[in-house]
C-alpha cells in the first residue's frame, strides 16, 4: 500500500528552527517520492481536519513534530484511525521518542520514519485523562507545573528548576491499592511509566516496555534528603531496584501491574506527559494495551 504522510509540526515546541525542519521533510519525502503534507499543530487540540483528510486521502502516518505533550494529544485525537505515527523530536525531554530508539537529530528521526517498524504500543488511562509514557505526582511534577510557566522553555530551564526545588522538596502521603495488595507511604515523588524514562536519557523505569500490557510504578520515599539523589541514581539508573514483595523497607519501591488506584489526599501536584494536570485527590490508572501503532527504530521492540 502506497504512504501518505501527514507531518504535524508544533510552532512553539523545543528550540530548533522550523523552517528547516520544513526543508528537510519536504527534500526527504520527496527524494522517496511519498505523498505528503505539512500542517501545524492545534493549540485546543482538534484534530477533527486531520481525522477527515486521514479519512477522504488515505493517509497512513502522521509524523509529530514536538514534544511528548504534543504527542500526548495527537495520539489521543488520531489513535482511532489505525494510522501509523511517527515522532521527530522537539520538545524538552522527548521521554516516549526515545524509549522507542528515535534519536534527537531531527535528520535521523526522519529516516526512522522511512525505515523504522511500527508497532503496537500501549497508552493509559488516568481517570479520564490519556497518557502515552508518564504520569507523575509530587516533586517533579512540581518541577513540570512551573516549567510550563517559563518563558524559556528547553533542558537548561528544566535542570535549573529541578536543582533550585531539589531543597525545598518535601513528601506527601500516598495510599496505593495494586495487585491485591494496599499500603500507605510518604514519598518525594510517584511515577507511572510506560515509557522507561523522563527524558534526556535519563532512566526512571528500567525495565519498562512500551508494548508489554504492564505499567511500571516507581515511589520513591520519604528519606533524609541528602540520600534522596544517590538513592535515585543508584538504584534506578543502575536497574538495581527491587520489586514491591522485597522493596516495602527500600528507600524505593518499584512493581508493574496493568492497573492500580491512587489516593492522594494532600494533593500532591500531577503531571501526565510532562505537562502539568489539576490536582487530584483519587486516581484511577489503568492500561490500554496495544493501543496505538508507533514507528520505532529497527533496533527496538
Amino acid at each position: 500500500m502506497q504512504r501518505k504522510i501527514i507531518y504535524l509540526i508544533n510552532p512553539i515546541s523545543g528550540t530548533k528552527g522550523k523552517s528547516s525542519l520544513k526543508e528537510l521533510i519536504a527534500r526527504e519525502t520527496q527524494k522517496r517520492q511519498i505523498p505528503f503534507e505539512i500542517l501545524p499543530t492545534t493549540a485546543d487540540a482538534n484534530y477533527d481536519f486531520v481525522q477527515q483528510k486521514i479519512e477522504k486521502e488515505q493517509v497512513t502516518d502522521v509524523v509529530i513534530c514536538g514534544g511528548d505533550g504534543t504527542v500526548n494529544q495527537v495520539v489521543k485525537a488520531l489513535a482511532h484511525t489505525g494510522v501509523q505515527f511517527g515522532i521527530i523530536p522537539m520538545g524538552s525531554g522527548n521521554g516516549l521518542a526515545l524509549a522507542a530508539g528515535i534519536p534527537k537529530a531531527s535528520a535521523k528521526a526522519l529516516e526512522i520514519v522511512f525505515t523504522g517498524k511500527a508497532i503496537l504500543t500501549d497508552g493509559f488511562m488516568v481517570n479520564e485523562h490519556f497518557a502515552c509514557m508518564l504520569c507523575g505526582l509530587g516533586f517533579d511534577a512540581h518541577v513540570a507545573h512551573e516549567f510550563a510557566d517559563q518563558p524559556k522553555r528547553g533542558l537548561g530551564t528544566y535542570v535549573a528548576l529541578t536543582s533550585r526545588h531539589f531543597l525545598r522538596a518535601k513528601p506527601f502521603p500516598f495510599r496505593i491499592n495494586a495487585n491485591k495488595l494496599e499500603f500507605s507511604t510518604e514519598a518525594y515523588f510517584l511515577s507511572i511509566a510506560n515509557s522507561n524514562q523522563f527524558g534526556n536519557n535519563f532512566t526512571i523505569a528500567p525495565q519498562a516496555v512500551l508494548s508489554d500490557g504492564l505499567l511500571d510504578v516507581v515511589i520513591v520515599k520519604k528519606i533524609a534528603k541528602p540520600l534522596l539523589l544517590l538513592t535515585v541514581m543508584r538504584q534506578v539508573l543502575t536497574g538495581r531496584i527491587r520489586r514491591i514483595e522485597n522493596s516495602m523497607n527500600s528507600p524505593v519501591i518499584y512493581f508493574q501491574t496493568d492497573e492500580l488506584t491512587i489516593s492522594n489526599p494532600a494533593e500532591a501536584p500531577i503531571h501526565i506527559d510532562g505537562e502539568p494536570w489539576e490536582c487530584q485527590r483519587h486516581l484511577h490508572i489503568k492500561v490500554l494495551p496495544h493501543y496505538f501503532k508507533l514507528i520505532h527504530a529497527a533496533t527496538v521492540s
